[in-house]
């Protein structure tokens, strides 16, 4: 699991994440100094770091390099949140806790990532007995709730 960016590797990776493409250190300089002052060797230690924990690699050019992601920023933070998640004590609370923080376009954009794993739809079994085969609960209860708890 990568441990998280610092402030200033996610700066630089940011921009090769948004780039796609090799990029140098003069590139990457010259886009951070309009937000900071940024000496050039410090651009260059950071890209040299980052080739190291394998978020970049890089290939020769001249005198120079020109560094590539290794993975998308979206690898990344999948990365962080399943390692977020699997240190909890009650995974299924995370979720709830994580997707109770999520603004309505996050939970669209959950709902839709859930349809694109799961693949195409299949009719449900038919169900002659009149029981919900989808476990929905007709009566809109928490089924999470403890007794007592009405969910309110």
């Amino acid at each position: 699991m990568p441990r998280p960016l610092g402030e200033l590797e996610d700066a630089v990776m940011t921009r090769v994440w948004k780039w796609n493409r090799p990029v140098t250190v003069r590139e990457v300089l010259e886009d951070l100094q309009q937000e900071r002052s940024i000496a050039y060797t410090t651009v260059m230690t950071v890209l040299d770091n980052l080739h190291q924990k394998g978020w970049v690699r890089r290939e020769a050019e001249g005198r120079a390099y020109r560094y590539e992601a290794v993975s998308t920023r979206a690898a990344y933070a999948a990365a962080l949140m399943n390692d977020a998640w699997s240190q909890s004590d009650n995974p299924a609370a995370a979720l709830v806790a994580f997707f109770g923080m999520m603004s309505p376009e996050q939970r669209e954009a959950l709902r839709d990532a859930v349809r694109m794993v799961q693949g195409p739809e299949t009719p449900a079994p038919e169900n002659p007995a009149g029981e919900n085969p989808a476990g929905e609960n007709p009566a809109g209860e928490n089924p999470a709730a403890t007794e007592g708890d009405t969910g309110r």
